[in-house]
């Protein structure tokens, strides 16, 4: 539509209704500038609101004009509470908010359909996402929304809030407190956030954000894995990797791995592998108290020269007291004593140790070890025997493994340690391997998806002696592949010897 470049004189003054006197640029009642109103033609055009142009004075405060309301040829036209400028679309074609521009940030035209002057706070590289519309702004105004929200003013006597210039934040009305809130800044204008200093736990999300003490990434607010969800550790020639699971909300299970000397100087390596009892309380904290307490003992005894069998037997000794000692903290209600006693924390055990030419490893519960020779030409085996039901059944002679481990019943242990178990039975055995080969260590988050040992050293790469690390990795990826229906942890042991041609030599108590 058209507008016309000539200005006629106006019979009465559009922002208080007074008659102006012939040749008046203002109105003498309220000081409208009469000059930025266009005549009234017959097709009730929508009347354009201008700004001023450069260094003309700004005209007193007026009631504006919706940019959208027609006026009767010959009724007066009522003044509006406020500007309604249009709506602006609150996302684009990808889905990222749209900027929010001030007022002064569109450009626009006067009556005479000649460009206004650029304002210097205006955004040069944005496009307004609704048609151009022209602007009477006041000095002192307040900026105005263009998404469908009414103009925020503050307190009386104080000055209007206002975003600041290059700014993509928006102002929000002010809460029950009285304080103004800022919306989120549009993420592609935003400052990069600086790089946390060296030490600081970097998010796993952004990659760039800081860590906060309650778990939170304090740049996108992304909530953080727990430590136990994931544990890696690689000492030497041994390695060991435990992970949650894809079903479980915590990672019940835990791991030592340690080296240490005997007294003629040769190396002993240890690791030590616990599952937590899901049915029980705190088996996170069981099974961490049972590494840790297990560990300890092996590396007092060991250099003392205590027999690498008998020094497994006292660590597992000593984890079962200290997994005892969780249900002995400080009472609190007696309710609370009675249950905490009833449902005990609990864990299971396994370990082994290399030493002086000796695998020794030492277990209570389901958890199990397997050999892998090297030359995978050899026969794989598995190490241990489960404190199962099934097992039991197996060993009564009334019931065949596969119908045994078939039944509901199998993986329902019968032997942990713990404050509610009824007598402790720790189990040892002692290998001396004629050949090289792979010992691994695990949970049955591992051995559920690996049964038997043909499986197992199938699923184990063929580097992982060189590479214990990686190995531990890959055997834990396989446990999620299969379904991650429990937590997974898994300890690898390269055990290096001369071949020697004779059979290996066990002893088991």
């Amino acid at each position: 539509m058209s507008e016309s470049h000539q200005q006629p004189a106006l019979a009465r003054c559009p922002g208080c209704e007074e008659p102006p006197a012939s040749g008046d640029l203002y109105c003498g009642a309220c000081g409208y500038d009469l000059s930025a109103v266009p005549a009234r033609p017959d097709d009730r055009p929508t009347l354009a609101i201008t700004v001023p142009p450069a260094g003309q004075p700004a005209p007193a405060p007026s009631s504006a004009v919706p940019p959208t309301a027609p006026h009767a040829p010959d009724a007066p036209t009522p003044p509006a509470p406020a500007v309604q400028w249009p709506a602006a679309s609150e996302t684009d074609s990808s889905d990222v908010p749209v900027p929010v521009h001030r007022a002064t940030d569109l450009p626009g035209t006067d009556s005479g359909g000649k460009p206004l002057p650029a304002s210097p706070a205006a955004h040069h590289d944005q496009q307004p996402t609704t048609p151009p519309v022209h602007h009477d702004v006041q000095a002192a105004s307040p900026p105005v929304r263009h998404d469908d929200r009414a103009v925020v003013e503050g307190p009386a006597g104080a000055e209007p809030a206002a975003v600041p210039a290059g700014s993509a934040g928006t102002i929000e009305p002010p809460d029950s407190s009285g304080d103004f809130a800022l919306a989120a800044p549009d993420p592609r204008t935003a400052e990069p956030t600086p790089t946390p200093a060296a030490g600081t736990k970097v998010c796993v999300a952004c990659r760039s954000g800081r860590v906060d003490p309650d778990g939170y990434c304090e740049n996108c607010g992304h909530a953080q894995p727990r430590e136990r969800d994931h544990m890696e550790q690689e000492l030497g020639s041994v390695a060991a990797v435990s992970d949650r699971g894809l079903r479980h909300h915590r990672n019940e299970d835990s791991f030592a791995v340690s080296s240490t000397a005997l007294p003629d100087g040769s190396p002993a390596v240890v690791a030590i592998v616990c599952d937590g009892v899901s049915s029980a309380s705190r088996p996170d904290e069981a099974s961490a108290a049972a590494a840790v307490a297990a560990n300890e003992a092996l590396l007092e005894s060991l250099p003392r020269g205590t027999h690498p069998q008998q020094a497994m037997h006292e660590a597992i000794v000593a984890a079962s007291e200290a997994v005892n000692a969780l249900a002995q903290d400080p009472p609190g209600s007696a309710e609370d004593e009675a249950h905490r006693h009833q449902n005990a924390p609990a864990c299971t055990l396994v370990g082994a140790i290399m030493a002086g030419g000796l695998l020794v490893v030492g277990w209570v519960g389901d958890s199990r070890v397997y050999w892998v020779p090297d030359d995978r030409t050899g026969p794989p085996a598995r190490l241990t025997e489960d404190d199962s039901w099934a097992a039991q059944m197996v060993a009564a002679g009334l019931m065949n493994e596969a119908e045994a481990y078939a039944d509901e019943r199998a993986h329902a242990i019968t032997g942990w340690l713990g404050a509610d178990s009824y007598e402790l039975e720790p189990h040892t055995a002692s290998f001396k391997p004629d050949r090289p080969g792979l010992v691994v260590v695990c949970t049955d988050g591992l051995w559920n998806y690996a049964e038997s040992a043909e499986e197992m050293a199938a699923a184990v790469p063929p580097e992982a002696h060189r590479r214990p690390l990686h190995g531990a990795q890959v055997l834990v990826g396989h446990a999620l592949d299969g379904g991650g229906h429990d937590n997974v942890t898994v300890a690898l042991l390269p055990f290096a010897v001369e071949p020697q041609g004779a059979g290996s030599a066990c002893t088991t108590v």
